[in-house]
């Protein structure tokens, strides 16, 4: 059976658009894996395992940054650290290491309560 897990992480970061003044957020990151219910474990993936690729990924990368120049150039976010664009970057940085089995589904970038981004992967 095919099920989907989803954790969820915030951490406060700053960025700005354009020529507006910095401001601040508290980001958060919600990533939703699939795969197979494994039989032993019940899970679709080790907890651990995903919090660690997300705490390397995303967390220590981000968190506590000024967003604007973070990103590398020619990478989602470099010139205008959205939240289109940081899902847009979480989404290769994290699909990159999951295991083979393991899908990535999607990847949300709330700034607030009111403005959030989804990615669903490459079109």
């Amino acid at each position: 059976m095919r099920c989907t897990l989803t954790r969820a992480l915030s951490f406060h970061a700053t960025h700005a658009y354009a020529e507006s003044a910095a401001h601040g957020h508290l980001y958060r990151i919600d990533v939703t894996v699939a795969g197979t219910l494994d039989p032993v474990t019940q899970m679709v993936m080790e907890l651990n395992a995903l919090d660690l690729i997300l705490s390397e990924t995303i967390v220590t990368r981000l968190a506590g940054r000024r967003l604007n120049g973070v990103f590398p150039a020619g990478s989602p976010g470099a010139t205008s650290p959205t939240c289109e664009a940081i899902a847009s970057w979480c989404w290769e940085s994290v699909a990159n290491r999951l295991p083979p089995e393991i899908r990535l589904e999607r990847v949300r970038v709330a700034e607030d309560a009111t403005l959030w981004a989804d990615c669903t992967g490459p079109t």
